[in-house]
């Protein structure tokens, strides 16, 4: 019997234990991935808390949905894919096909999908199955630099798409981390004005180099003192808090669009009256799709993006879960196996 080494969740909140596992076989319809690095995503620290939790834990229960490395087999009727092709395992395993959001081309809404890490085991361990219709064909690079594209670059790009930003226009990112970087860089890409907005000027001044125009330092008044000039016709909140949501109204223009990217239980105020006055449009935003994967893989080949990265080792992934809860990790973590 072959073996694998996973992390697994070992009680919500407790240190992960590193365990030997057999490596899964694929199934009808999936492939069997090698992987040479994982991300280590904040969504995997709300699901490690039990703060978000599925109806039915997954067995062997192993966070993760960063996933890259290369087809070790395939599983029956599998087309398309061959052995030793790279590949990607993101949020999506599966979902229904069926439904309208699927059948619309919005199957990350699906109410019946299943994601790694959550309802299936995840990308925290040296193999990962993963249907064969929803990996990703990944390009040639370095696996741990890759990895966080397949979450975090895909729910920029998903959230730039989401906010349907146009060339010319004014595009106030709030959380200039990982994903808020790869949405600095998007932005500029369709030929928008970035203004990047965090409480770290050293990420900021990150920001600049990677195509914001201007930038803002999260403090207290920043609501009252955001400039009439710097109104955005798009505002994305990264920052997984809700004391960025008062200068995000006041960085949004009449008619403007306010997406909501980061995961915050918490509510904040808002008054019907202002929406009948402004015509703002609020949403949300969740991974992407398919089709949006597959676009940012093609972007990424034209012209690579750019992440900080800090490369730990499996047994690093608590210590990685913690850092980012605590708000005190300075690139994004990926596993390297």
């Amino acid at each position: 019997m072959t073996l694998m080494r996973a992390a697994i969740m070992n009680g919500f909140g407790q240190p992960l234990r590193l365990v030997e596992l057999p490596v899964p076989a694929a199934g009808p319809g999936e492939i069997l991935i090698r992987l040479e690095a994982s991300g280590v995503c904040h969504s995997d620290v709300h699901i490690w808390k039990g703060e978000t939790r599925p109806g039915i834990d997954p067995d062997p229960f192993i966070l993760g949905h960063e996933g890259v490395g290369e087809v070790a087999a395939l599983g029956e009727g599998v087309e398309g894919w061959a052995v030793g092709e790279r590949a990607g395992a993101a949020w999506l395993h599966d979902t229904c096909g069926t439904c309208d959001l699927c059948l619309a081309g919005e199957e990350s809404f699906c109410a019946a999908q299943r994601a790694h890490g959550f309802n299936v085991p995840g990308t925290f361990a040296e193999y990962v199955v993963a249907k064969a219709a929803f990996a990703v064909k990944v390009p040639a690079g370095d696996g741990p630099a890759l990895a966080p594209l397949m979450c975090a670059g895909l729910t920029a790009y998903g959230a730039i798409e989401r906010a349907k930003l146009a060339h010319g226009e004014t595009c106030a990112i709030f959380g200039c981390g990982g994903l808020g970087m790869f949405a600095v860089q998007l932005a500029a890409r369709k030929g928008a004005t970035v203004i990047a907005v965090d409480s770290d000027p050293a990420k900021l001044e990150i920001a600049r180099q990677m195509g914001a125009s201007a930038t803002e330092l999260a403090v207290p008044g920043l609501a009252e003192a955001w400039p009439s000039s710097q109104r955005a016709h798009a505002t994305i909140n990264f920052a997984p808090t809700t004391r960025t949501w008062p200068a995000m109204l006041a960085a949004t223009r009449p008619l403007g669009r306010i997406v909501a990217a980061a995961m915050v239980a918490e509510p904040v105020p808002l008054s019907q009256e202002w929406l009948t006055w402004t015509g703002i449009t609020l949403t949300g935003t969740s991974v992407g799709t398919r089709r949006q994967m597959a676009a940012l893989m093609q972007l990424h080949v034209d012209a690579p993006l750019q992440s900080a990265v800090e490369v730990i080792r499996l047994q690093d992934a608590s210590d990685a879960l913690m850092a980012l809860d605590q708000g005190c990790a300075k690139a994004r973590f990926s596993i390297a196996f």
